[in-house]
């Protein structure tokens, strides 16, 4: 399929699968039968490299297939898309054979993976990670407790950011597959949005992999070189759940009568949903803009090494900030136009407005994004940290 082709197999796909708020809004069980469908309609791993046997699809053209995805239900994307954290982590950073068997087990059977960065007392700090990753002979032994991991279930291959023991200054990010012993999934939280995804806290014990698992550079700007894949689809599935707060506003005021007439007549409600308009077209652009910058720098001459130096790039930090932002406003607007069944879970609208604040909290709140900003982009080189 072309990239147009996935767009709207996406979209069809969202139609026929997603519509359903009330179970995607209840924490189904996963895995869903969606994914497998999911799978089958050629739409999941989509940015797995063609060498690895994938579609080789540019991050440019996955922001319309994610916003499609979105659109229909936002945890569901977010499942089906989040191993591109770590399998970009994986692709620039790993042995060849590593790498190869991997991505190509992602590629050939739609699985997912997960990437284990967050802990409770590290959260947005990860200078203080306690997960820790110590060298014996030919392996690598992992032990600590990961606090929001999504997918850890479902995973064929976890991705863990450690600290090494040896070294409190070094990182390390190791590879574990999932049936290695000692993995246990402590709980799935009970998250008030996004409930069509699945989330864990995570405790690893004595879990012991080859020492080639453990990925090139330091682990902390692995992880940085990542996210910003992964932070611009999170920025992207804002820009699917405001078009359905537009569209299901629209649908609404068809049949919502004011002061006589309907509601799409009213001057008040033309200028809210104008304004809703002008947020998705930014945010989309903004999406489009940081896609185009990180696709460029992996067709680079040394796209690992680019990523090192850059760590998080400008433009999908400032994607999160604005699309979680924008996406926050157009959740107002939606919700308020709504009324009181707009506070209910009667209507999609409830659903789509806790999951638009979430945007701003995941991989980093907005504060977290404004120090990235001041302290990478806008303090002179010659002072950065």
């Amino acid at each position: 399929m072309t990239t147009g082709d996935l767009a709207a197999a996406a979209r069809e796909f969202a139609a026929a699968e997603l519509t359903d708020h009330r179970y995607f809004d209840g924490l189904p069980d996963v895995p869903m039968p969606q994914s497998k469908a999911l799978a089958q309609a050629g739409l999941a791993n989509w940015w797995v490299p063609t060498e690895y046997g994938g579609a080789g699809v540019s991050l440019v053209s996955g922001v319309d297939i994610v916003s499609e995805l979105s659109y229909g239900d936002a945890g569901f994307a977010f499942t089906s898309y989040l191993s591109i954290l770590g399998a970009t982590m994986l692709h620039l950073y790993g042995t060849d054979e590593l790498r190869t068997r991997l991505l190509t087990e992602l590629a050939r059977g739609g699985g997912v993976c997960a990437t284990l960065a967050s802990e409770e007392a590290a959260g947005s700090e990860l200078g203080r990670t306690g997960t820790t990753s110590t060298r014996r002979g030919g392996a690598v032994i992992v032990n600590g407790d990961k606090y929001f991991a999504t997918n850890t279930d479902l995973a064929e291959f976890l991705v863990v950011v450690t600290r090494a023991a040896e070294d409190d200054l070094d990182y390390r990010t190791v590879v574990i597959p999932r049936d290695t012993p000692g993995i246990r999934v402590v709980r799935r939280w009970d998250v008030i949005g996004m409930r069509g995804s699945a989330t864990y806290e995570v405790r690893l014990r004595n879990c012991r992999v080859p020492a080639e698992n453990v990925l090139r550079g330091n682990g902390i700007r692995v992880l940085e070189a990542g996210l910003n894949a992964s932070r611009i689809l999170i920025a992207t599935t804002s820009v699917g759940l405001a078009r359905r707060v537009r569209d299901e506003a629209m649908a609404y005021a068809e049949h919502k009568v004011v002061k006589g007439a309907p509601l799409t007549e009213n001057a008040v409600f033309a200028a809210k949903l104008g304004q809703i308009e002008m947020h998705v077209e930014v945010m989309r652009n903004q999406c489009l803009a940081a896609a185009a910058e990180f696709d460029r720098m992996m067709a680079g001459p040394d796209p690992a090494g680019e990523f090192l130096r850059a760590g998080s790039t400008r433009s999908a930090l400032a994607a999160k900030m604005i699309c979680g932002q924008s996406g926050w406003a157009v959740a107002g607007i939606g919700s308020e136009l709504f009324g009181g069944l707009g506070y209910t879970h009667e209507h999609v609208i409830g659903k789509l407005t806790r999951e638009l604040r979430w945007t701003s909290l995941v991989e980093g709140g907005d504060d977290v994004m404004r120090d990235l900003l001041y302290t990478r982009y806008v303090v002179p080189p010659a002072k950065r940290r």
